[in-house]
């Protein structure tokens, strides 16, 4: 059995251009869904799951972020006196310890596996885990959770995985299947973006990893691929093989929502109100009156 995963990176210096103008001022990780910024769900789930340091890759115009993740004395002090103990419980309980959190800011924007080689000397030389908040997940047992429960039996590096419609594995890494027992599945290859034609499955990536900390060494020598960019994508498909851990892909329990996506974000607000008891029949009337 392997130690637990301490560490996890939050890719958050994007500009969010399909939610503009909404994302011209505020950080698209920001965006709610119901009460909650998209952040919050993403660490609330790395707490879930064991995290205990939290690394967030910013860029300009994230302060917003920042400000989340700490403390509001004034607004804690109004709430404490007024007596409002469940409002003070939602803006204070979920927050991380002090010193858990570290910025650094991801100066140019070159992609997803850029921004995770930003995190390295954050990192260190230790498994760790990977974030994107973009991809919200709505589950029983949170998907990084799954995640690192798999990885405590299995040393190696882990992507969650889900399929999609063969059109549309243009639009994800996707993955070549060595082994698939319906649960994990052992990976020999993945490819960005393919053609549907030329994909090999239809087996796609989201937005949760554990990876071994060799991935800087690979993000290093990567060049840019698809958009100009360096992809994560690439320096996962330079692992594969190149050492004794394997790399898994793991079908997660749960109902993936894309809030990169304006219908998918829509898609989560509803989801997400309907899981909450107390909302739940007001929002299935409001949506009877609509369709």
């Amino acid at each position: 059995m392997t130690h637990g995963i301490r560490k996890a990176v939050f890719p958050v210096g994007g500009l969010g251009t399909r939610f503009l103008p909404a994302t011209k001022a505020m950080p698209k990780e920001m965006l709610p869904v119901v009460d909650k910024p998209l952040i919050q769900y993403a660490v609330e789930e790395a707490q879930a799951a064991g995290i205990e340091q939290f690394i967030f890759v910013t860029g300009r115009s994230k302060a917003a972020i920042e400000d989340h993740f700490d403390h509001s004395y004034e607004l804690e002090t109004t709430l404490r006196e007024r007596n409002k103990g469940a409002q003070f419980a939602a803006v204070t309980s979920w927050l991380p310890e002090p010193g858990q959190i570290a910025y650094t800011r991801q100066q140019e924007p070159l992609g997803l596996g850029h921004a995770v080689l930003c995190a390295k000397n954050l990192v260190g030389d230790e498994p760790f885990a990977v974030l994107l908040a973009d991809d919200l997940i709505l589950s029983a047992t949170p998907c990084l959770q799954q995640m690192v429960e798999e990885h405590r039996w299995l040393d190696g590096n882990y992507v969650a995985v889900m399929d999609v419609p063969r059109e549309h594995t243009s639009r994800y890494g996707i993955l070549d299947i060595a082994e698939d027992d319906g649960h994990l599945v052992k990976v020999k290859g993945v490819v960005e973006k393919p053609d549907p034609a030329a994909a090999p499955s239809t087996l796609s990536i989201i937005g949760r990893y554990i990876l071994q900390p060799d991935v800087f060494e690979h993000l290093e020598r990567t060049t840019r691929g698809a958009g100009g960019e360096i992809q994560l994508t690439d320096a996962l498909a330079q692992m594969i093989g190149r050492n004794r851990r394997p790399f898994m892909g793991l079908r997660f329990e749960g109902t993936r929502f894309d809030c990169g996506d304006k219908v998918g974000f829509l898609q989560a607000n509803i989801a997400f109100a309907l899981a909450r008891p107390e909302m739940a029949e007001d929002v299935r009337r409001i949506l009877a009156e609509y369709c």
